[in-house]
């Protein structure tokens, strides 16, 4: 993330507990944005999923316990919007996750395919329930203070080891993309997810809005989006219109919304 803002002429000054700086040291932070023009929080603690190990290809993560989640992800959040007010920002990019719909990890099926902007949210882990927390602080502080919010909803952040690991996996056995749950073959490229932050400072915004941002394209082994959203959840009404056909491995995981929203398109596809 740092090397796309200054890739487009920013000076990004990092926040991070690995240099003693804590989230929940809300006047250090006051401090420390001062002298900034926006703040883009990615602060958070993940929560370890059941029955899921994931190597070292994928982007390591902070696990810790509910009481921590809740902390770093629900206050850790208010002192940055606070943080922004402060320093008289006029938007903060806040990095939420598709784990605040309530409908990966297995948690429960969605109500409809492909999941857009507006579906319903059903939190029940920890990590979903802060998350959606995280985000629901972002409007009334919108409303109150006037800086724009805008919360960025990614699935799975991959890197060029990730997609290794995933082809690799594809290979042995088609159907690792539902063990231990189907998380819909919706990823983003680590790449993309950094374009999308560097357009969400620069695209015209106001008030709050969240988005989801993804890859065009579903990370699926043979079957064609519509088929796996047929086989695997036959209950859930399918909604894909004639793009899934023109398309059969669109990703069901609906970007259209920020696309529109931030001028920008995903670039790393699973498949050529």
């Amino acid at each position: 993330m740092v090397r796309a803002l200054q890739g487009q002429g920013d000076v990004a000054i990092g926040y991070d507990l690995v240099d003693g700086c804590d989230v929940l040291d809300g006047e250090a932070l006051v401090r420390a944005a001062k002298s900034t023009d926006a703040i883009v929080h990615l602060a958070a603690v993940d929560e370890a999923a059941p029955g899921q190990e994931l190597p070292d290809a994928f982007l390591p993560r902070s696990v810790g316990t509910p009481e921590t989640i809740a902390a770093v992800t629900v206050v850790g959040t208010a002192n940055a919007l606070e943080a922004a007010s402060a320093a008289g920002h006029t938007r903060i990019v806040v990095m939420s996750s598709v784990d605040a719909l309530g409908i990966f990890l297995g948690q429960r099926p969605p109500d409809y395919l492909p999941i857009d902007d507006a579906h319903p949210t059903y939190p029940s882990s920890p990590f979903a329930i802060a998350k959606r927390t995280a985000e629901r602080l972002c409007e009334p502080f919108s409303a109150r203070t006037g800086i724009a919010s805008l919360c960025l909803r990614p699935p799975g952040v991959w890197t060029e080891e990730t997609f290794a690991l995933v082809r690799a996996r594809f290979a042995e056995d088609p159907l690792n993309d539902r063990r231990p749950f189907w998380e819909y073959g919706a990823f983003i490229a680590l790449s993309d997810l950094s374009a999308a932050v560097c357009a969400a400072l620069r695209c015209p915004l106001g008030g709050h809005m969240i988005v989801h941002v993804a890859a065009d394209d579903a990370a699926l082994a043979r079957q064609t989006s519509r088929e796996a959203a047929r086989s695997i959840h036959p209950a859930v009404p399918f909604r894909g219109g004639a793009n899934f056909e023109t398309e059969p491995f669109r990703s069901l995981l609906d970007n259209t919304r920020a696309k529109a929203l931030l001028g920008w398109t995903p670039k790393v596809r699973f498949r050529p």
